[in-house]
């Protein structure tokens, strides 16, 4: 299973390339698996899902895959469960101090991305804590779910007149990573005119409590 895992991760364009065209294929049968209801679907789809991603990448079922943003190597199988890079114990060669036996998985991460498209400007993106409820659940139905009802969401708001379709994605996106990345997506500028009347606000504020306490 080690074996294989390194693979994936030395192949990492490979996989990124099979993942991408299955995941586009799966957004476009969401009628269909809307239809068969996703509750229902949930539980088949999570044991194909782990016997697949687990012979592959030794995947842990943790429900929020990141592989596509870790070089195809799952973070999980770091014996800390560290999310974001590697810890301080990296020994000589890529070695896990945990496990002497194996390669760092984020030593591997990092070689993967750099194997995949934009792959290190992902691997840059900060990872959310992982929500342990969602174990054993498929990140297969959800991603598919997600950004199926996003896209359809958006085409609503385009015919209604609104944001053309490449925009809106934009800012959802924008919106998306304030939310669980906020160190890579920091917030505008204030305007000046802003400033100016924040700057007003505290200077009233203060005069007043200075002539308050000097009654």
């Amino acid at each position: 299973m080690y074996s294989v895992r390194i693979f994936c991760a030395r192949h990492a364009r490979v996989f990124e390339k099979t993942y991408t065209v299955l995941e586009s294929l799966f957004v476009l049968l969401h009628p269909i698996l809307n239809k068969l209801g996703y509750n229902r679907l949930e539980k088949p789809v999570a044991i194909i899902e782990k016997l697949t991603k687990g012979f592959l990448f030794d995947c842990q079922m943790c429900g929020q895959c990141v592989l596509s943003s870790t070089g195809m190597s799952c973070p999980m199988n770091c014996p800390k469960n560290v999310r974001n890079g590697p810890c301080g114990g990296v020994r000589e060669g890529g070695f896990c101090e945990v496990n002497s036996h194996m390669r760092c998985v984020w030593v591997e991460a990092w070689n993967g991305a750099g194997r995949m498209t934009s792959g290190l400007e992902r691997i840059r993106a900060v990872q959310p804590p992982v929500n342990r409820e969602l174990a054993g659940s498929s990140s297969w139905l959800r991603v598919v779910r997600e950004k199926a009802e996003l896209r359809l969401s958006l085409k609503q708001q385009a015919k209604q007149g609104g944001p053309d379709l490449a925009k809106a994605e934009m800012a959802n996106a924008f919106s998306d990573a304030r939310k669980n990345h906020p160190g890579v997506a920091p917030l505008a500028t204030e305007p000046k005119a802003a400033l100016a009347e924040q700057a007003v606000v505290e200077q009233t504020s203060v005069h007043k409590t200075h002539k308050a306490a000097s009654q």
